[in-house]
């Protein structure tokens, strides 16, 4: 039995995590707007939210992880129209920029990680109960979600509706009946790439932000499912708004049971901007040969809910440490299978992912000699082996049990075919651990050694 807590930003408290289903957790997170390179406050977000996944791995039988991926914004059209290429040109090139730099971070796979463009179908229906149950309406084209419908609006943020107008940032149009009114359907322009527009019953158009969440959360999760996670700055308007639309459309849904926000992040004390030229990017980092195990550490090693400031020093500590731990492992035989998390681990994880104390405790394992395979265990639970790093700078020979490696590859095919795609994904990880590449094929799977 797990016995997690974390705090819920829509009851402002620390709560124990009872899920839906016994043995079973279902859990979103708002994933990219694909349309430049994801920077250190991005990378944050992922990395936090890999970590639950793994906790919840350990603790529960079932675990559907869900992070979606935007590909229909302004934000995309406008990056597109400065560069003169093609939206698909686009997403399709920073997609592959974001797994590049967020598999470098040692990130595991998601069970489902839906696009907006291939669940427009959803959208488009989720808009139309929305409308039949007199949430929204029409104006000049666009298809508005009526806050003043909702009488619980501003639950998340803990404001009322004129709080929230007086201190956010809302677009203020003519068509809008309330300020705080937001777009479900936006009519197309002329001037629209053809690939960020889409038929609809009101013509055609694209989507508005909010409502690809609650369309794609619904489909993969069903109307009520256990736990939301993103970015601090997601929670007004955007998850605010997810609620609001979703509980709207699908009458006695409560939506997502408890609501995690990770802390912003910061450069040297300051806001992260391009205009300040302080705008960091992991890629950034990467060419630079800091290891993504060593920028992974660094954005955990603060709580995830405190705000993070990047800095020279916090680097260098990250570093230190990692360096200090692949020492002390450097002589293990990695053809050895991985331990269980250590309990201590464990249960600083399930209160509220306390890394601070986690990482404290690796730290006490390198005072044992006995405890180095435990800390091998624990630094791949965590996503903080790197083989190919530990080789290059503490290692010289690395056996490998070629046995063994086929069990796991046949272990792996029954996954797949039983559609248990993370249990698969987390061998192909494992076997990545030990220098080992899994290339698929139409005849099966082979490896090979994981080239210097």
């Amino acid at each position: 039995m797990h016995n997690i807590q974390v705090f819920n930003t829509l009851t402002n408290t620390l709560e124990p995590l009872i899920t839906h289903q016994p043995d079973t957790i279902k859990f979103y997170v708002c994933g990219p707007t694909v349309y430049d390179r994801p920077h250190l406050g991005n990378a944050r977000s992922v990395v936090v939210y890999d970590l639950f996944y793994r906790l919840f791995l350990q603790c529960f039988s079932q675990v559907v992880y869900v992070r979606n991926i935007t590909d229909v914004d302004d934000k995309i059209n406008n990056s597109a129209k400065e560069q003169n290429i093609s939206i698909t040109q686009l997403t399709n090139r920073v997609l592959e920029w974001f797994y590049h730099d967020i598999n470098a971070l040692q990130v595991l796979k998601p069970t489902h990680e839906p696009k907006v463009t291939s669940h427009i179908a959803e959208i488009i229906l989720l808009i139309e109960k929305i409308l039949a149950n007199n949430h929204a309406y029409i104006s000049q084209n666009h298809i508005l979600f009526s806050v003043d419908s909702y009488l619980p609006y501003g639950q998340l943020s803990n404001r009322n509706t004129a709080q929230l107008i007086a201190g956010s940032r809302v677009e203020v149009e003519d068509y809008k009946k309330n300020p705080l009114d937001f777009v479900l359907w936006k009519p197309a322009n002329e001037n629209d790439d053809p690939s960020s527009v889409f038929d609809s019953p009101w013509g055609k158009g694209r989507p508005g932000w909010h409502i690809e969440c609650s369309a794609m959360s619904s489909k993969y999760l069903g109307e009520n499912f256990d736990f939301h996670g993103g970015g601090a700055d997601l929670q007004f308007p955007h998850h605010e708004n997810e609620i609001a639309q979703s509980c709207c459309a699908n009458k006695g849904s409560t939506y997502a049971k408890y609501w995690v926000h990770n802390g912003f992040l910061t450069v040297n004390g300051e806001k992260m901007s391009k205009s300040l030229k302080n705008f960091i990017t992991v890629f950034d980092l990467l060419q630079k040969n800091i290891a993504g195990v060593v920028i992974r550490y660094m954005l955990l090693a603060t709580h995830y809910r405190k705000p993070f400031d990047f800095n020279e020093k916090a680097l260098q500590d990250a570093q230190k440490s990692i360096d200090k731990f692949y020492k002390h492992i450097a002589d293990c035989d990695f053809s050895l299978p991985f331990l269980k998390p250590s309990t201590q681990i464990l249960q600083a994880l399930s209160s509220d992912l306390n890394t601070s104390t986690t990482f404290a405790f690796l730290h006490t394992l390198t005072k044992d000699v006995s405890q180095k395979w435990q800390l091998v265990s624990d630094l791949h639970f965590l996503g903080l082996l790197d083989i190919d790093y530990l080789t290059k700078n503490h290692q010289q020979n690395i056996t490998i049990n070629a046995s063994e490696i086929e069990q796991m590859l046949a272990l792996r095919q029954q996954y797949k075919k039983n559609k248990q795609f993370a249990l698969a994904d987390e061998i192909r990880h494992n076997l990545l651990a030990k220098g080992i590449v899994i290339a698929d094929s139409q005849n099966g799977a082979t490896w090979s050694f994981l080239k210097k």
